[in-house]
């Protein structure tokens, strides 16, 4: 048998032993150099019937949108989403101006959006376009209004239904428009699926990935307080942590295993979190609709609630290797939802028992105990119930916001 060298033994050894690492190496996460960083994202779906806009204006239409950057920054630049569509998605025009009031903007903030040197843009199917650049001060929790032409849209609408937020909608070009007379309303976005900004300092990002209760049912429409804007507002008031910006890549009835609303969180996690500039936590609040929508067969043990750990862990794999520090956030309370029963309780209480001992996570933000009654665990706690047992109201998500404790993102 062949002899190994004495160096080539201790440089297999050296592999072997890093191989090993689990953990992402502080040097893996330090915030990135001053560049490109996400202000707003949204999570991309292909957009279901009865949350698509009116036919009449998918060709020849203006389509105004409200977003609210986490982070301040000095140009900006967009990114319009085909990724769901069949066939191309056509603009003749994109503006980024910001909002006064309702369909509003500021006129002498308007600024023409191009797109490689162009002021129009062909967008293919399946592909998403990122705008150049421009010089524009993007303000922290100060709204934008992103108006864009659409000359031609593909019938499968890409977007993000549970905007909580209004789009105005009218026929014809009124992109550059200071108000959009006879607009229709909706509480949608489409196509619309990132804002970047430019920072002079270093700077980083928080991505969070989940369901509704992330997404914010429950929240107040056009006031942004959902817990992850909560959290967005603590960190940007702290100068310690004002350079963090939060992501928010929730979808109303997500899952982690399977497709629902929107691709599973599986499917989606190398766009919606590897893919985001600077990113250095994930928070993971995901698999209560898993739970909840699981077969469960009389006098047989459950098995999702190992599948959903499965998933956790393949999550903080993936994260790791990116040097990616993933936060687990415990599942909250649904006692007398329509999802409550007893098989459903024992795997809630098994999954958050793992998220909570394991040590696989990073760090754990115990959601559970900060919303729960007192009086009954299972339960939201009346402060923090929306109504329907599930999801919190506007309060319970400063209540989760304000469960997280900043240091988590100090180092």
């Amino acid at each position: 048998m062949k002899k190994t060298s004495f160096p080539a033994l201790a440089l297999l050894c050296m592999l072997v032993l890093t191989g090993c690492a689990s953990q992402p190496s502080a040097a893996n996460h330090k915030a990135q150099a001053a560049g490109w960083i996400g202000a707003w994202v949204s999570a991309q779906q292909l957009t279901e019937p009865g949350n698509m806009p009116p036919a009449v204006f998918l060709h020849d239409a203006t389509l105004r949108q409200i977003v609210q950057p986490a982070i301040s920054g000095h140009k900006i630049r967009i990114t319009l989403s085909n990724l769901f569509g069949h066939a191309p998605l056509s603009i003749d025009a994109a503006y980024v101006a910001r909002s006064a009031a309702g369909d509003t903007i500021h006129p002498e903030s308007s600024q023409q959006l191009s797109f490689n040197g162009s002021l129009t843009a062909i967008i293919p199917a399946g592909t998403s376009l990122l705008s150049d650049p421009v010089d524009f001060e993007v303000t922290a929790s100060t709204n934008l209004a992103i108006s864009i032409h659409v000359q031609s849209a593909p019938a499968e609408v890409t977007g993000h239904p549970g905007s909580r937020t209004t789009s105005f909608l009218c026929s014809g070009n009124s992109a550059a428009a200071a108000t959009l007379p006879d607009a229709t309303k909706v509480d949608h976005w489409y196509f619309l699926s990132h804002v970047d900004t430019l920072m002079n300092q270093s700077a980083s990002a928080i991505v969070v990935l989940g369901d509704s209760i992330t997404d914010g049912r429950g929240s107040t429409t056009n006031l942004n307080d959902r817990w992850p804007n909560q959290l967005s507002r603590r960190l940007f008031a702290n100068p310690a942590t004002r350079s963090i910006t939060v992501l928010n890549q929730g979808i109303g009835g997500n899952r982690l295993l399977g497709d629902g609303l929107g691709p599973s969180a599986l499917a989606r996690f190398d766009r919606d979190v590897l893919a985001q500039p600077g990113v250095r936590w994930l928070i993971l609040l995901e698999g209560i609709n898993d739970l909840g929508t699981a077969k469960r067969e009389e006098n047989k043990p459950s098995t999702i609630a190992k599948e959903v750990i499965g998933a956790y862990e393949q999550i903080i794999l993936r994260a790791h290797a990116h040097g990616i520090r993933v936060l687990g956030a415990t599942l909250l309370p649904a006692g007398g939802s329509f999802y409550s029963n007893p098989g459903f309780e024992a795997d809630l209480q098994t999954v958050n028992q793992w998220i909570r001992t394991s040590g696989k996570f990073d760090d754990v933000i115990d959601f559970n105990q900060a919303t729960r009654d007192p009086q009954d665990p299972t339960h939201l706690s009346a402060a923090a119930d929306g109504g329907d047992h599930l999801h919190p109201s506007a309060n319970g998500y400063k209540i989760m916001a304000d469960a997280i404790d900043l240091k988590l993102f100090s180092n």
